[in-house]
């Protein structure tokens, strides 16, 4: 068969089961969140879940989702992977806070989004994303999806293969660039993530030139594999401390800013990464559960089933390609969390037609 038309070929039937499971997974949708009443949680820490929040526009489809953030206003930002088959899709979806579509965008990185944050800077707020696989590389962008910079990897840090901030090879090894997700700095400085590819976290100063490398391959103390996600923890006394989940050695680590190592916490599976509210740190496990971090280290898991951890898991977890395996008040593959001002928490997970859950504060 000749490539063009194997490429044609192989394009049309992805979309096409993809279709049948959104299919599958919108008629379950309407169920789960009629559903909505099952609470998670305990003591102050409980919260009603209610599956597939948002409803997009029948001229869109839920893909693989990675990332969600919300904005001052309560506008909630979700980012997917998505398809190259599909250039002129978005990968950037943005909803009201009543779940309301407003708008897509970032078709530019279709095919490869990962990461998303937003930053309030003097007033303004912007997106900083990620973007892997073929693309390799971040972006800053205004809310409304106009690119401010664009950046790849930093061969200065001596850490990549020659030409990697040309290369758009999809290669998974310790000398590419595959980014993640950022930290943000009170300089105006930001930490980013290189989780599927150096395994470790650069730094960028306020005009965001690259400053650092911390961090290295491996499973010691302040060493990483797949740090995945990160963020900075001001809950101490001292000085702010990076937090990093530290996914395939199944591990948080804090560290102070220039990569000491201060402390470990083992009790996770799969953790993806990191948000925080007040006192509350919020790490979402990719392995069916979500944890809440209270400042005196006390957990909180959310979710919690091990049972149902074993059927997400197992046959190479074949249970994220099917929704109708999917229970309410369950989750698979969080791979994102987030709180909203309010205490709400929003949840993104690896799954093969997405999904968006609302966890909604009742304690």
């Amino acid at each position: 068969m000749k490539r063009r038309r194997f490429v044609k070929t192989s394009a049309l039937t992805s979309l096409s089961t993809f279709s049948i499971l959104a299919s599958n997974k919108s008629s379950i949708a309407a169920e789960a969140t009629q559903r909505a009443g099952i609470v998670v949680g305990e003591g102050e820490h409980r919260y009603e879940v209610i599956h597939d929040w948002p409803m997009l526009p029948a001229k869109y489809t839920w893909q693989i989702t990675h990332n969600v953030a919300v904005d001052r206003d309560g506008f909630v930002y979700v980012i997917h992977e998505g398809q190259l088959e599909q250039p002129d899709h978005p990968a950037i979806f943005v909803f009201d806070p009543e779940g309301k579509f407003v708008r897509g965008f970032g078709q530019s990185i279709q095919g490869g989004g990962h990461g998303l944050e937003v930053r309030d800077e003097d007033g303004e707020q912007f997106l900083y994303v990620t973007a892997y696989l073929t693309h390799k590389y971040f972006v800053k962008m205004t809310l409304t999806g106009e690119i401010v910079w664009e950046k790849h990897a930093p061969m200065e840090s001596g850490n990549y293969a020659p030409g990697e901030d040309k290369d758009h090879e999809r290669v998974f090894a310790r000398d590419r660039f595959q980014p993640t997700n950022f930290a943000f700095l009170d300089d105006g400085g930001f930490l980013l993530a290189d989780g599927y590819g150096g395994h470790v976290i650069h730094r960028y100063d306020k005009d965001d030139n690259y400053v650092s490398t911390i961090g290295k391959p491996g499973k010691g103390d302040g060493e990483f594999s797949l740090p995945h996600g990160l963020w900075i923890d001001k809950r101490g006394e001292g000085e702010p401390l990076i937090v990093v989940a530290d996914r395939s050695n199944g591990r948080v680590q804090w560290l102070k800013l220039d990569g000491t190592h201060v402390r470990t916490d083992n009790d996770f599976f799969m953790p993806a990464n990191v948000d925080a509210l007040g006192d509350l740190l919020l790490i979402p496990d990719l392995s069916a559960r979500i944890t809440l971090v209270e400042k005196d280290g006390k957990l909180v898991h959310l979710g919690e089933d091990a049972e149902w951890r074993k059927e997400v898991v197992k046959d190479n977890k074949a249970m994220r390609s099917n929704p109708a395996g999917w229970k309410p008040g369950k989750f698979v593959h969080p791979h994102d969390a987030c709180f909203a001002p309010n205490g709400d928490i929003y949840v993104a997970e690896w799954v093969a037609t997405g999904r968006i859950s609302k966890l909604r504060k009742v304690s």
